[in-house]
């Protein structure tokens, strides 16, 4: 019986699970206060550089946005400008921007055949769309 009694007073505040007792807690060593300051540290390092990383990345999206947006303003200025041509047109009048953007598209077309021709090539063929002139 003094066996029994030892086991009692053993078992206070143990709990007791298929015949195993088990302590309370976690298992290994507690950690230091200096370890959970490290630990804290390392913590908040950890989080400056993920607020860096973070504005880069904002950044950089945001220069590519500004960017997209500088080119959609272009398009829209060429489409703008192709569009008067073609109600210039239309009209019957040949703008003069058109006239010397085709003597330009031209000229590189001579270049172009000229060098190919002499390389061997055939060359770079551009097209150039036929206008239809109503007088």
């Amino acid at each position: 019986m003094k066996g029994d009694i030892i086991k009692k007073d053993e078992n206070k505040g143990k709990k007791v699970s298929g015949g195993k007792v088990k302590k309370p807690g976690k298992r290994g060593r507690k950690p230091s206060k200096i370890d959970q300051k490290a630990k804290l540290e390392r913590s908040r390092q950890s989080a400056r550089e993920c607020r860096a990383r973070k504005k880069m990345r904002y950044q950089h999206l945001e220069d590519a946005v500004m960017k997209k947006e500088k080119e959609i303003c272009k398009l829209r200025d060429e489409l703008e400008t192709y569009k008067k041509w073609c109600k210039s047109l239309d009209d019957g009048v040949i703008p003069v921007e058109l006239k010397t953007s085709l003597k330009l598209t031209t000229q590189a077309s001579v270049k172009t055949n000229t060098a190919s021709h002499s390389s061997g090539s055939k060359g770079i063929k551009l097209f150039i769309p036929k206008t239809r002139l109503t007088v």
